[in-house]
């Protein structure tokens, strides 16, 4: 399989599609914005701004260690997902 083949899969789109949802729902529970994520993320040490993480959550692609961070640093302590179980 060609370099990045996979990310063009429906399946792998539809785990991203998951992954945005849920980081993008608990946001909003919580009703913070993305530039109080960012400063919530600078606490633990991750630097970004407002617009490349604006980006990174709209394409979804991004990796499982910032999902978790991005949970930790809002204070989340467990992801519940549809599906799960």
């Amino acid at each position: 399989m060609p370099k990045n083949e996979w990310k063009t899969k429906p399946l792998t789109q539809e785990y991203e599609a998951k992954a945005k949802n849920l980081l993008k729902g608990e946001l909003k529970r919580r009703g913070l914005t993305y530039a109080q994520l960012v400063e919530k993320l600078a606490t633990l040490g991750i630097e970004e701004n407002e617009r490349n993480l604006t980006n990174k959550i709209s394409r979804g692609g991004f990796t499982a260690a910032f999902l978790i961070q991005c949970f930790e640093a809002i204070g989340a302590r467990s992801i519940a997902s549809k599906g799960a179980g």
